[in-house]
């Protein structure tokens, strides 16, 4: 069993990237587990087709300790197993808990079984510390992914996500699998991310080109692959998933210092300084 985290700045497109990654991954047979880590609860919608995932948090609110793992784990396209951790009451308690919670919770209920090939962990923003860091910090995840764009925040989060891998690298065995580029169109943009990737040690593992079939898909409650299978947008997140499969490139990054970072962003036209 393979488990992946999947980290990047907020509003990149980790869910939506996640979700079509991973019924790329279900198409081709794989048995995987989704574990949202955002208390939003967004990390499944479009496997589930829309439906509104109990969370874990409110599962145990209401109900208890003592609980049946059908209540929090419904099955979506090709099978896949979705979970989301949820969150604490607003403004009560601390969100990170809740992926300690749930992690825990899915470990004593059987939910990591033998026959899952993966289990992804979609984790809020670029928050490295605390409870949102415990799928690298517990070894619970091996391989962490990295959304980033050619925009200059993108970077930046990437970067301090991958000080956080370094970090933890040393206890848990975590390594970089590679980044992922969600494309926003930035000029230059594949060239820059494959600039900073090779910096970091590792590689751009794929260009994501931006398409609106995927806000189309999402309007429709579903993956891009689910939605339109014949379509190009589909071509390229089932080549994501191939790749992620087919890795075998995993490094401890070395994150770039600020000086540095801002050299690569002005040696490529992102930065006027």
């Amino acid at each position: 069993m393979r488990q992946v985290a999947i980290y990047g700045k907020g509003g990149i497109g980790k869910s939506t990237t996640t979700q079509n990654l991973t019924a790329g991954l279900g198409a081709m047979g794989k048995k995987i587990m989704i574990v949202g880590c955002d208390p939003k609860a967004d990390s499944t919608r479009l496997i589930l087709g829309g439906l509104a995932q109990q969370t874990v948090l409110d599962t145990l609110r209401e109900e208890g300790e003592d609980i049946d793992l059908d209540l929090v784990l419904k099955a979506g396209f090709s099978g896949i197993k979705c979970v989301e951790s949820g969150g604490p009451e607003p403004g009560v308690g601390c969100a990170g808990r809740g992926i300690i919670t749930s992690i825990g919770l899915l470990e004593r209920l059987g939910a990591y079984t033998d026959d899952l090939d993966y289990v992804f962990y979609d984790v809020l923003g670029d928050v490295v510390c605390g409870g949102f860091a415990m799928p690298i910090r517990e070894g619970k995840a091996q391989e962490i992914y990295i959304v980033a764009s050619g925009e200059m925040m993108a970077l930046y989060a990437a970067n301090n996500i991958s000080k956080g891998i370094q970090k933890y690298a040393k206890t848990g065995g975590v390594r970089l699998g590679g980044i992922i580029c969600n494309s926003r169109k930035v000029d230059g943009e594949a060239a820059l991310v494959e600039a900073f990737a090779k910096e970091l040690g590792s590689q751009m593992i794929h260009f994501v080109p931006r398409d609106n079939m995927v806000q189309r898909a999402e309007i429709n409650k579903k993956t891009v692959i689910d939605f339109e299978p014949d379509c190009a947008q589909a071509d390229e997140y089932r080549s994501l998933a191939k790749k992620i499969d087919e890795n075998k490139l995993f490094v401890i990054p070395k994150p770039l210092k600020q000086e540095r970072l801002e050299e690569l962003l002005m040696e490529h036209g992102l930065m006027d300084i």
